[in-house]
């Protein structure tokens, strides 16, 4: 191979390693908000995700972050935190309209659900409005 094309090869595989270490780590749980009343993504949403702690009648916080620009949270749980139980995923829903101008109806979603196995991959999308949403387990 002559020199110019390993030049070439050594960059391109340079690259690839800058992209893979950049990526989110895979997350089993996952999400997409989308603004339905203008048709795209809902970007810099606030989410919380909790664990319900059954004994002590309470939750626990795992870990809070916010959409991108596409309207999802990568990394919102490694696989190894990821155990059964009861969670609940909370979408300040407020703030983001408030951070457009606009009012709304709910001013935060809670999305409450059961994981019974958690060597599954479960998405929950949440599609909004100002006066109404809908959720659904996706895959």
């Amino acid at each position: 191979m002559s020199i110019r094309l390993q030049h070439i090869k050594d960059h391109i595989l340079a690259a690839n390693q800058c992209a893979e270490m950049s990526s989110p780590p895979y997350s089993p749980l996952t999400t997409h908000v989308l603004n339905t009343g203008r048709g795209i993504p809902a970007a810099s949403m606030v989410i919380s995700l909790h664990l319900r702690n059954h004994t002590a009648a309470s939750w626990t916080l795992l870990r809070t972050g916010a959409t991108n620009d596409d309207g999802r949270c990568p990394g919102l749980i490694t696989r190894e935190a990821f155990v059964p139980g009861v969670y609940k995923m909370r979408f300040e829903t407020g703030r983001y309209w408030e951070a457009l101008g606009e009012t709304c109806f709910y001013p935060y979603v809670e999305i409450v659900f059961t994981i019974t196995d958690a060597a599954q991959k479960f998405h929950v999308p949440l599609l909004l409005s100002r006066f109404s949403y809908s959720t659904y387990r996706g895959s």
